[in-house]
């Protein structure tokens, strides 16, 4: 497990560091000494609901102060308003639910946050709206007011707007939700452009996407990371310990129901493996080794 290890190049104007990142909600910590190095290429955060991962995303865009540790975004601290500042600029965020105004056109809302960003005069700014819009298939939609926007259509708003300036930190929670499959591949391969120079954290729980497009994977689990490497690393840890068989497993294990009547069976670390005459040893997947890792609560038997 590669834990604090940079990805990408060594160019430290795109890293983001965190040293014992603590963030409290009254007695609970949400998060709870997060240390990390993040550098170019795109990292995914994995988790399961109240894991940490929103509360670390809004840390790291500045939305929300952290109750302990240190933190350098983008070479400059988050603590100090004129670092804040100059972060912002330099960074997009997509939330996990972005919120517009509703009146305002896509066009209009998208200068404004151009505005906002400080992207150059008015001409360039318009330019640079353009080619957002038209890098999530929104530019015949530049009209349209917000309100009669789809789901899918505001989620690609969000993701324009993160993508204005060309950002060197980008942080994106759930981007993917309402996309259609066609539209998923797109942003895939978006992401991965990006990524060759930026920064990119993307907090999912379409494990697929992380498959696709993440060369390192961090898991969180009531505030910590318990795992930081890459996919290959997670998946190996798995293998040995995921099995299909012909019958509905007896014991505690994980399971579930395949479309051909089989069962695929995940065999936690230091448990017997499934008793079936029928079982037969397979190639575990992404999905299958966080499931393992983080106990898969809810879905044994």
């Amino acid at each position: 497990m590669s834990t604090g290890t940079t990805v990408g190049g060594p160019a430290t104007g795109n890293r983001v560091s965190v040293s014992g990142l603590v963030r409290s909600y009254g007695t609970r910590r949400a998060l709870d000494g997060i240390d990390l190095d993040l550098g170019p290429g795109v990292t995914g955060l994995l988790g399961r609901n109240g894991a940490g991962k929103t509360t670390l995303m809004r840390c790291l865009a500045t939305d929300l102060d952290a109750t302990g540790g240190r933190m350098r975004v983008l070479g400059r601290d988050p603590e100090r308003a004129v670092d804040r500042t100059e972060i912002r600029r330099r960074m997009g965020y997509l939330p996990q639910v972005p919120t517009f105004y509703p009146h305002f056109t896509v066009f209009g809302l998208l200068d404004y946050v151009a505005v906002l960003k400080e992207l150059g005069g008015r001409r360039a700014r318009h330019d640079e709206v353009r080619r957002a819009m038209r890098r999530v298939d929104l530019y015949d939609r530049r009209h349209s007011r917000v309100r009669r926007l789809s789901g899918g259509m505001h989620q690609r708003l969000g993701l324009a707007a993160a993508l204005l300036g060309d950002p060197e930190l980008l942080l994106l929670d759930e981007p993917t939700v309402g996309l259609d499959p066609e539209q998923r591949i797109r942003f895939r391969d978006l992401v991965s452009e990006l990524a060759v120079h930026s920064t990119v954290v993307l907090s999912t729980h379409q494990i697929e996407d992380v498959s696709a497009l993440c060369r390192r994977v961090l898991c969180l689990d009531q505030g910590r990371v318990i795992f930081d490497g890459t996919p290959g690393e997670l998946v190996a840890r798995a293998r040995g310990r995921v099995w299909e068989q012909g019958v509905r497993p007896e014991r505690g294990v994980t399971s579930w129901r395949l479309a051909d009547g089989r069962y695929r069976v995940l065999v936690p670390e230091g448990a017997d493996n499934p008793d079936s005459t029928t079982r037969v040893p397979v190639e575990p997947s992404l999905e299958d080794a966080y499931l393992l890792l983080t106990g898969a609560r809810g879905t044994t038997r």
